[in-house]
């Protein structure tokens, strides 16, 4: 009953109008010393742990998800005046729609009504200049929360300063398999034009010349000689293209000047690589992803980001759930990051001089 009472005290001072100034100021403070060091540009938040959140504090399990919007409101607002310009979310999992109907028809709604907020009320965005993405199958989602969807986006894509990513169906694997696929249509439906300085019938001369024992320039082409285009189709080959790929010769090879022919052939698959994946996923315009953050203790990444994670991404499991997410335990993660910028920084000095060497 004591513990009740003191809580309810604290609670009551924290909300008074001089704690609450002084904890602003305080935080403003402590935002702009951070800013002064290296910021992430691109930080991704797994907002995990409002179901047990609402568990642990006998509410009903919506409610612990409208705080965990209210978390993502506070931690934007952190993010954006230290300077971060790219801030991903993951608000909901393709595999969230096996969870029972009501919650998700839930959080549906909640979306629905959190989005419309942001139409009518978007003073934070416009405030930093962000924009907002919304990721994943966007097929999945019910026509009236897809409206207010493709609303929100119209609405802030004048802002051009900051990004804000709303995973919303999404998984990594899904969206893996879609960057591939989109990879796949562009490299079998768009061919691209190829100039070599030899022409076809230069080469059918050479050979033809070379079988016969004679100089080329004696033994003129007769047009009933010509070989068949199935039969050069193996000739003519580039190395850096696919044969499988190249078009017929009657149809695909324009005589140019000077015995030059301009060849339509699509592109090898030998050249796909990371950085052609890259092109294709959800996030292509976006900055390298330099800090993951995960609450509620679970430490896995739980089909997020799980291409844009890469060697030089620092991944943070805190214990905290998403509704109590601030600034206080965002604090030691962005200090922690920054004291791992400087040593790797002081690490990479002797390197550079031994290049340099």
């Amino acid at each position: 009953m004591s513990d009740l009472y003191l809580s309810r005290i604290r609670s009551w001072f924290m909300s008074s109008p001089p704690a609450e100034w002084a904890l602003n100021r305080l935080r403003s403070t402590l935002i702009g010393a951070l800013s002064q060091g290296p910021i992430p540009r691109h930080v991704a938040f797994e907002m995990d742990g409002n179901r047990r959140y609402a568990r642990s504090h006998k509410i009903e399990t919506i409610e612990g998800h409208h705080l965990g919007f209210e978390a993502l409101a506070r931690v934007l607002e952190v993010c954006y005046k230290c300077g971060v310009k790219v801030v991903t979310v993951y608000a909901f999992s393709i595999e969230n729609f096996h969870r029972p109907k009501y919650e998700v028809d839930g959080l549906m709604q909640l979306a629905k009504v959190k989005l419309e907020q942001l139409i009518q009320h978007g003073e934070l965005l416009d405030r930093y200049g962000a924009s907002v993405r919304v990721l994943g199958r966007l097929d999945l989602i019910p026509p009236d929360v897809l409206e207010v969807v493709e609303r929100a986006t119209a609405a802030t894509e004048h802002n051009k300063d900051c990004v804000l990513n709303i995973c919303f169906p999404y998984t990594s694997r899904e969206e893996m398999t879609t960057a591939i696929r989109t990879t796949v249509e562009e490299y079998s439906t768009t061919p691209r034009p190829h100039s070599t300085p030899f022409s076809q019938n230069r080469i059918t001369q050479k050979i033809l010349s070379k079988q016969a024992g004679k100089p080329d320039f004696l033994e003129p082409i007769r047009e009933s000689a010509s070989p068949t285009p199935s039969s050069l189709q193996s000739d003519d080959q580039d190395d850096a293209v696919s044969t499988a790929t190249t078009l017929h010769l009657d149809s695909a090879a324009v005589k140019g000047v000077d015995d030059e022919e301009t060849v339509a052939i699509y592109p090898n698959a030998e050249t796909i690589t990371p950085e052609t994946l890259d092109r294709h996923v959800y996030t292509a315009d976006c900055p390298p992803l330099d800090l993951f953050v995960r609450t509620s203790g679970v430490e896995r990444l739980s089909d997020f980001m799980l291409w844009q994670c890469h060697q030089d991404t620092d991944i943070f499991f805190l214990k905290c759930f998403w509704p109590e997410f601030d600034l206080w335990h965002f604090l030691p993660v962005l200090v922690e990051w920054q004291w791992r910028q400087k040593q790797k920084a002081r690490e990479e000095r002797p390197r550079r001089r031994v290049k340099q060497a």
